[in-house]
Parts: C-alpha cells; sequence; structure tokens
C-alpha cells in the first residue's frame, strides 16, 4: 500500500536531482544529468509507479500520474539543455534553460504534492 512518506520520497528524489544539476550549472559538481527514465522519479514512473497508481483506486490520481510523463520528460531536456550550453560558453542561455527547468519542477512538485495529497 503506498503511503504518504512514499510520495514525499519521490518528491524529494525529484528535489536532489536539481540540487545536482544546480551544482554542475554552478561548476561545484561534474554532474552530467540523466534522461527522464533514468533519474530515481523516472525509474518509478516507468516502473513501480504504475502499480503504485494502481493500488489507490483513485482516478484523479492515475490523471495526475499520466500528466507527469511530458512534463518530466521537459524537464530533462531543459537540463539537457543547460547543461549543454554552460559548457558551451552559452551562460546566458544555460541560464535562461534553468529557468525554464525550475518552471516545470515546480509543476512536477505540484503534482507530487497533490498525489500526497489524495493518497
Amino acid at each position: 500500500m503506498t503511503t504518504k512518506t512514499f510520495f514525499m520520497k519521490r518528491l524529494n528524489d525529484h528535489i536532489h536531482y536539481l540540487k545536482e544539476l544546480d551544482a554542475a550549472l554552478k561548476g561545484e559538481s561534474n554532474f552530467a544529468g540523466t534522461d527522464s527514465h533514468s533519474c530515481e522519479l523516472g525509474k518509478w514512473m516507468h516502473g513501480e509507479g504504475k502499480q503504485e497508481i494502481t493500488h489507490l483506486h483513485n482516478p484523479k490520481a492515475r490523471e495526475i500520474f499520466e500528466s507527469m510523463f511530458d512534463i518530466h520528460d521537459q524537464f530533462h531536456k531543459l537540463g539537457e539543455e543547460a547543461l549543454s550550453k554552460k559548457s558551451s560558453g552559452d551562460s546566458l542561455g544555460a541560464q535562461m534553460a534553468i529557468t525554464k527547468m525550475y518552471g516545470i519542477s515546480a509543476e512536477l512538485t505540484s503534482k507530487l504534492l497533490e498525489l500526497d495529497r489524495i493518497s
């Protein structure tokens, strides 16, 4: 059975990834990022997540979960773009990408909090 701490763990995974990427963009680490299937949140979404959501027996939870996939993909694409621009010396482009990424992150966070609330 899914517990509230379970969704908070997924949120923590996402925030940890964002912090790692931010550190890399600041030159504080060599974190290279991952695709949307390889981060901890992505592994859950493309793996056990569907069963966890099904066990909630809540159509709204399923709707929220399904809506996360495109947003999560966009988040990772923007992260890749920011890292690429940073490595090519385009600091402004990197900053623009990370700013968009933070907006997408807020959407993901909101959806995870909503799943937590209705679980």
